[in-house]
């Protein structure tokens, strides 16, 4: 199997950086590494890395580099469309602030039949959370109108799947929205062991997330939508795959997030507490995703980006 992982940073190389090379050598996977303007570009041309700098990237994808613009984590989908080229049937996209556990990648799911424990949501919608040892966190991007009995879910017993998305859990500071953050500012250990799933559609990330060449065709980090960038982009390739080829597993890395500003992610996440129920109850069914408060700037990126994918 041919195995990517693929990240972006502008940050000099960080334990979890020198911990993924390490797994990547260890497990045959490919480390690619996407930079951006302040990237400390000579740091990563000397690591055992696919190091893409700015010129490689403009030169390679020109139009697309220009539609997603510079300084931004979206970066990270150069990083992509360089895997699918490239033969990746399992791409990784991670972050180089979640420190992975020495098994991490070790229990891939991808492709195989798996047996999980299977849940139906009392919405529409199913946050992952809910049903682990944290039932009062959420995860980031829920729909917070449903915040009141998200964790009203039914359990429908052991089911067998083949997933083409399998989203690991984090230990440490986990994925919940500002709002949830600011509220109980958690520190995580999950106690989950066996994987799970839903029939309805849930939020996942790309901070630790394993994606299939099948499903990465229509996954992408959405650009000009503030930190519903992961979280719309996984909630539009569930239209497009299954909500039932999701599934997400036992925590494989711990997050020492790098500092941020809390508000200030508040604020970049305004737009998706004013517009996720909307965009979870849309019918995407192509790479038509208009919709009054999606800007044209994103539309034009996923334009150009599912062509790399034909």
């Amino acid at each position: 199997m041919i195995k990517f992982i693929v990240t972006t940073t502008i940050n000099s190389p960080t334990i979890a950086t020198h911990k993924f090379i390490e797994i990547a050598k260890r497990d045959g996977w490919k480390f690619v590494v996407v930079g951006d303007t302040k990237t400390p570009h000579e740091e990563y041309e000397k690591l055992d890395c696919v190091y893409l700098d700015p010129d490689k990237q403009a030169e390679m994808y020109p139009e697309l580099s220009e539609a997603i613009g510079w300084k931004t984590i979206q970066r990270r989908n150069i990083g992509f469309v360089y895997a699918y080229e490239h033969g990746a049937e399992v791409v990784a996209t991670v972050d180089d602030d979640n420190i992975p556990y020495d098994n991490w990648g070790t229990d891939l799911y991808i492709g195989k039949e798996v047996e999980v424990d299977y849940w139906r949501s009392s919405y529409h919608v199913f946050d992952p959370l809910s049903v682990t040892n944290y039932p009062q966190l959420w995860h980031r991007g829920y729909p917070i109108d449903y915040l009141k009995r998200k964790n009203n879910s039914e359990y429908l017993g052991k089911k067998k799947v083949i997933p083409l998305i399998q989203a690991d859990l984090w230990d440490g500071d986990p994925d919940i929205d500002a709002m949830c953050r600011l509220t109980f500012k958690p520190i995580c250990k999950f106690n989950t062991t066996a994987p799970f799933a839903s029939e309805n559609i849930s939020p996942f990330n790309s901070q630790n997330t394993f994606i299939a060449r099948a499903a990465l065709r229509y996954y992408a980090v959405w650009p000009y939508v503030g930190r519903m960038d992961d979280i719309w982009g996984g909630y539009y390739t569930q239209r497009m795959i299954g909500a039932d080829r999701l599934i997400y597993n036992r925590a494989s890395v711990y997050q020492d997030r790098n500092v941020q500003d809390l508000v200030t992610n508040l604020e970049k996440e305004i737009i998706g507490y004013r517009n996720t129920l909307d965009f979870t109850e849309t019918p995407y069914k192509s790479s038509d995703v208009s919709a009054p408060y999606i800007p044209e700037q994103t539309q034009k990126f996923l334009e150009i980006y599912f062509k790399h994918f034909n």
